[in-house]
C-alpha cells in the first residue's frame, strides 16, 4: 500500500523513526520503497561542471569557492557545442539524464542565451536536462522553464540552525526562494544536502524535516557524504559514521516516499557492502561517471559491476514516465503554480 503523502512532519516524530532499532527501520524504509517503486531499478544521471571554479560564495566544503586555496582550475564557461558532445557520451554509457553545474552566485544576464542552448541541445539528444547555476530570479526561471528544463538542482545542504557555520554569503531563505521560483515556473525540483559536515544527528533530521515539509516533496532528492578536499576549511573534519548515512538514506525514503533518493557526492569512498545497504534503505539514483563537478566519482566499471552482482539495473526513461507518475507530476505543478510563496 502506498504512503500518504504528508508537509506536516514534526521534529520529534521524524526523530522517533530515525533512532528505531537499525533493522526495523530498514524494514520500514524497504517497505515504503517497494510500494512506490520497482525496488531493483536505479536512475542514472551524469554531471558535467559547465563553468568551474572562482565561486564568489564561501560554501565551506566547496573547493570551488574563492575564498579557499585549493588545487581547482577556474574555467571559463563551456562552448554548448562541447557541452553536447559530453551529454551525447553520456546517453550512450547508460545515462538519462543530464546535469550541468556551474559555479556561480548567479548567472549573469550575457551568458542565460548559451545556457539556453546548453538546455535545447540535451533535450534534443533525447535525454531529461538539469541545471545547477545558482539563485535565479523570475525572468531565468521562467527562460529556463521555456527552453525545457526539466529539473533544477538546488539543495538545502543543512539544516536551518547549522546553516551559518558553513555558509555565510547567501541566507537560507535565498535558497528557498529560488526552489519557489522554479516550482512556480513549472520546473522539477531536485535538493537535498550533505552530510558529513560536522553537524549533529540533530542537524540531520532537521535537514530531513525541512526537505519533507516543502509544500511540494522535491522529485529528486540527492543525499551528499561529504568529500574531503585540501584547501576548504572541512579538509580535516572528521568521518561520518556509515550507519548515520544510511539512516538519514532510510529516514528520507519514508517521510518522501515518492522522490528519488539519489546518493550523490561521496560514492567513490563508500565500500560496496554501504551502497547496498544504501539501495536497500531506498535510495535509487546515483550519478555515473568518474567525476561529479570537480571531485572524484565511483568509476562506471566498478558500478557495472556492483549492479551486476546486486541484480540491480538502469531504469530505463520510459519506466518513470507512466501514467500514474505523469498524474502526480501534473497535480504537483498546478498545485505550485496556485501557489505564491514558499515554505
Amino acid at each position: 500500500m502506498k504512503s500518504e503523502i504528508r508537509h506536516n512532519w514534526d521534529y520529534e516524530e521524524v526523530e522517533k523513526i530515525f533512532n528505531q532499532p537499525f533493522n526495523d527501520l530498514l524494514f520500514q524504509a524497504q517497505t515504503v520503497h517497494r510500494a512506490h517503486f520497482n525496488p531493483n531499478k536505479i536512475q542514472v544521471s551524469a554531471l558535467l561542471s559547465i563553468k568551474t571554479g572562482a565561486c564568489p560564495e564561501d560554501c565551506k566544503y566547496c573547493p570551488q569557492s574563492a575564498h579557499y586555496r585549493t588545487d581547482i582550475e577556474k574555467e571559463k564557461l563551456m562552448a554548448v557545442q562541447e557541452v553536447l558532445s559530453a551529454a551525447k557520451k553520456a546517453k550512450e554509457t547508460g545515462s538519462t539524464r543530464f546535469c550541468m553545474g556551474a559555479a556561480w552566485r548567479n548567472p549573469a544576464k550575457k551568458d542565460m542565451p548559451y545556457v539556453i542552448e546548453m538546455v535545447k541541445g540535451v533535450k534534443a539528444l533525447g535525454l531529461e536536462t538539469c541545471m545547477t547555476l545558482g539563485k535565479l530570479s523570475k525572468e531565468q526561471s521562467e527562460e529556463l522553464a521555456e527552453a525545457g528544463l526539466d529539473y533544477y538542482n538546488h539543495n538545502l545542504d543543512v539544516s536551518p540552525e547549522f546553516y551559518g557555520k558553513i555558509i555565510t554569503t547567501r541566507t537560507y531563505e535565498d535558497r528557498l526562494q529560488t526552489i519557489s521560483l522554479i516550482r512556480e515556473a513549472g520546473i522539477k525540483v531536485c535538493c537535498g544536502g550533505i552530510l558529513g559536515l560536522g553537524e549533529t544527528q540533530k542537524d540531520r533530521i532537521n535537514l530531513l524535516v525541512q526537505l519533507a515539509n516543502l509544500p511540494i516533496h522535491p522529485e529528486s532528492v540527492p543525499i551528499n557524504m561529504l568529500i574531503k578536499v585540501k584547501g576548504t576549511p572541512l579538509e580535516q573534519i572528521k568521518d561520518l559514521d556509515p550507519l548515520e548515512f544510511i539512516r538519514s538514506v532510510a529516514v528520507a525514503r519514508i517521510i518522501m516516499p515518492e522522490s528519488y533518493i539519489r546518493l550523490s557526492a561521496g560514492r567513490e569512498e563508500m565500500s560496496d557492502e554501504m551502497q547496498a545497504w544504501a539501495f536497500f534503505a531506498g535510495a535509487n539514483s546515483i550519478f555515473y561517471g568518474e567525476k561529479l563537478l570537480t571531485t572524484p566519482n565511483s568509476s562506471p566499471e566498478k558500478d557495472w559491476i556492483l549492479m551486476e552482482k546486486l541484480g540491480i539495473q538502469p531504469e530505463e526513461k520510459e519506466d518513470y514516465e507512466d501514467e500514474v507518475h505523469q498524474a502526480v507530476i501534473a497535480e504537483s505543478l498546478i498545485i505550485a503554480n496556485n501557489k505564491p510563496g514558499c515554505c
